[in-house]
This record gives structure tokens, C-alpha cells and sequence, in this order.
């Protein structure tokens, strides 16, 4: 028994194959929705260290409150003093001068009392 068997090969070109085959094999891949990250902004570091803030350990050497206080410092170029505290160093430094002068008197009143 034998039977003739005529193969037919269609052949098509490609503006017609991509609307004849489903290339995407979206039968294999659960369907899952990529969300687009959106790009880093000065703002949107600040909100998120607004939220955070009580969350960042105080001291340490990366991500800690320490760590962008001496970054910050760095690269501003130098120590930053706070008007408080530079108040309280010129008030030192004036006491410290009122010490030398009266240790200057009572040397002096000393001196001339000898």
C-alpha cells in the first residue's frame, strides 16, 4: 500500500511572519509587570531621609548619622561650627583672658608688696 503524500511548504517573508508567529513566548513566562525605577533626585533623597531618619543608627562608619556628618564636612572643606558653639569658644576665650589679667594683677600686686 502505497499512498501519495504531496508536502506543501509555504514560505513567508518577514512583513508576514511576525503577524503569522507569536514570537514572545508568553506561554512559558508568568506575566510580570516591570515597574520603571525613577531616576534619583536631591528632593526625593530628602524624603526618604526625612522617613528614615529615626531608622539610621547615630554612629558608625557607613550609614549612620556620623557617616554623612563627615562626609558633608569633607567635602565642604572643613569643620563646620554651629553659631552656638562658636559663641561658647569666644566665651571661653574671654574668661580665659580674664583669668591671665587678674593672675597678671595678683603678680604684680605681689611683686610690689615685696
Amino acid at each position: 500500500m502505497n499512498k501519495k503524500l504531496d508536502l506543501i511548504k509555504q514560505i513567508r517573508g518577514v512583513s508576514t511572519y511576525s503577524n503569522a508567529i507569536d514570537s514572545k513566548f508568553t506561554e512559558l513566562m508568568v506575566s510580570t509587570e516591570v515597574e520603571e525605577e525613577e531616576a534619583p533626585t536631591v528632593e526625593k533623597f530628602f524624603e526618604m531621609y526625612e522617613t528614615l531618619f529615626f531608622d539610621i543608627p547615630p554612629n558608625g562608619e557607613i550609614n549612620s548619622h556620623e557617616y554623612l556628618v563627615v562626609r558633608s564636612t569633607e567635602y565642604l572643606g572643613g569643620n563646620i561650627i554651629d553659631p552656638e558653639k562658636l559663641a561658647l569658644i569666644e566665651e571661653i576665650n574671654s574668661l580665659r583672658q580674664q583669668l591671665l589679667d587678674i593672675n597678671t594683677t595678683i603678680f604684680n600686686v605681689d611683686k610690689l608688696t615685696k
